[in-house]
């Protein structure tokens, strides 16, 4: 993979990027003012992160958005710190309404359409697996693992591990991650 050298990054025009970002420069990337990257976090080849007017992206440290990965829309979206989106993960801050009540897509005027658009938080040490689907007005609680191929189109309690569509609370998961993530940071400390 190919990433963006740091005066590469600085050009991209990011609101923020903290040490040691990596970004591939197959990644594309709309609404750069309104996205900030936080310390080791990467994002890969063919992700597409398009914050739209009004939207704030947040990418908390060691954040990883795997290859073919999707976040748009006009409203917030938080990655919280060792947050992992796999690839083919899709997260919508915004969607149009699908019940007929309106038209829909980009190319018709506003005034003819209703776009619903809600902030969307991933939040810290969650995974959500391969090709699932975050919709507008999710937040994803700490600990959660998502299974691959899931719709999330409500909140989740923490730790606990998820799959389906419709989604659905399969058992709590394990918290060893918390102890790595102690073992991590004594480790930066130390200089390791």
């Amino acid at each position: 993979m190919s990433f963006y050298e740091a005066d590469e990054l600085e050009a991209l025009g990011l609101r923020q990027v903290g040490r040691g970002v990596k970004i591939s420069r197959k990644a594309s990337i709309y609404g750069a003012e309104r996205i900030e990257i936080g310390d080791h976090s990467r994002v890969d080849d063919f992700c597409i992160l398009s914050a739209g007017e009004g939207a704030s992206f947040r990418i908390g440290a060691h954040v990883h958005v795997a290859c073919h990965t999707t976040l748009i829309g006009r409203a917030d979206i938080t990655l919280e710190t060792f947050a992992n989106l796999s690839s083919r993960v899709s997260l919508y801050s915004s969607s149009d309404d699908f019940s007929g009540a309106a038209m829909t897509n980009p190319t018709v005027p506003a005034e003819f359409t209703n776009v619903i658009s809600a902030p969307v938080v991933i939040g810290r040490h969650v995974v959500v697996g391969c090709g699932s689907v975050v919709l507008p007005g999710v937040t994803i609680a700490y600990g959660c693992a998502i299974g691959a191929l899931s719709l999330v189109s409500q909140s989740t309690e923490p730790c606990g591990i998820y799959a389906g569509a419709p989604l659905r609370r399969l058992k709590d998961r394990a918290r060893d991650f918390e102890d790595a993530e102690a073992r991590l940071r004594a480790a930066a400390l130390e200089g390791r």
